[in-house]
């Protein structure tokens, strides 16, 4: 009696942490699909946990000639996808290895803005709004100078890229 007790609860508990996770696949093959600059990346959607407030933005692969620029405007355009979506956080990871957070407010704004708003302002903006794992920010905010920020904002974020998935791929920065 106690044995299917336990069963019963186990049982109960795999299926609330799978009905918890949702896929979207279809939000992906949409994206992708829907430009051609987007050809040779591959990327995994899903939320985790029973409330299904994070999501987890899982960059599989890419081909060798994908840029960064494709890459983040392939993470914009899913963002667009899901601009009515509410997260908790949004995981960025690669092949399965979260590497960075990002809050849900901050992805829903970024799927909003993505329309009409200046990507290279987006872009710009991006690494201030990064999270480590531990919860700290990745990057500053940058004063001084326009051409001193913009250097260092631009600089953050090749920063970002190289250890969210460049490095894992042997990216080696020319000296």
């Amino acid at each position: 009696m106690k044995t299917n007790r336990i069963l019963i609860v186990s049982l109960l508990l795999i299926f609330l942490l799978i009905s918890g996770c949702k896929q979207y696949n279809s939000e992906v093959k949409k994206v992708i699909k829907g430009d051609y600059r987007n050809e040779g990346i591959e990327v995994s959607l899903y939320t985790q946990g029973i409330t299904s407030h994070t999501l987890i933005y899982d960059l599989e692969s890419i081909s060798n000639t994908n840029s960064m620029a494709d890459i983040f405007r392939v993470f914009l355009q899913m963002a667009d996808s899901l601009k009515n979506e509410k997260f908790d956080y949004v995981y960025i990871a690669f092949r399965g290895k979260t590497k960075f957070i990002i809050k849900g407010e901050y992805f829903q704004q970024l799927g909003q803005e993505y329309s009409w708003q200046n990507p290279v302002y987006t872009i710009r903006n991006f690494p201030s709004n990064v999270f480590n794992i531990d919860g700290s920010p990745a990057y500053g905010a940058w004063e001084g100078g326009v051409l001193g920020v913009l250097q260092k904002e631009m600089e953050d974020f090749t920063d970002f890229n190289k250890k969210w998935y460049l490095n894992d791929l042997g990216y080696q920065a020319k000296e």
